[in-house]
């Protein structure tokens, strides 16, 4: 029985180095999540902060091109030439 202890050969034998080293990168990555993580978090409450917030849109003199209809002052007009009020 002593002599089969010995012929046999240990498999899987890992120094400590590996070791550290796999658990240094586990902390890395963890630590990875949990920074995008937290940004992810910030962005989604300043764009929360964006969507509450008031849409105020200032689009100026409205431009009228000379070759649109004119503006007939909320008379409504036949499209006849010239034009004869309905």
């Amino acid at each position: 029985m002593t002599k089969l202890k010995k012929d046999k050969k240990r498999h899987q034998v890992k120094s400590q180095w590996y070791y550290i080293f796999w658990g240094t990168c586990t902390v890395a990555v963890c630590a990875g999540q949990l920074f995008v993580g937290s940004g992810f978090r910030r962005m989604a409450e300043s764009f929360e902060e964006v969507l509450d917030s008031p849409i105020k849109l200032d689009v100026g003199i409205p431009y009228r091109h000379p070759m649109m209809v004119p503006d007939w002052e909320d008379e409504l007009m036949r499209p006849t030439d010239p034009p004869q009020r309905i």
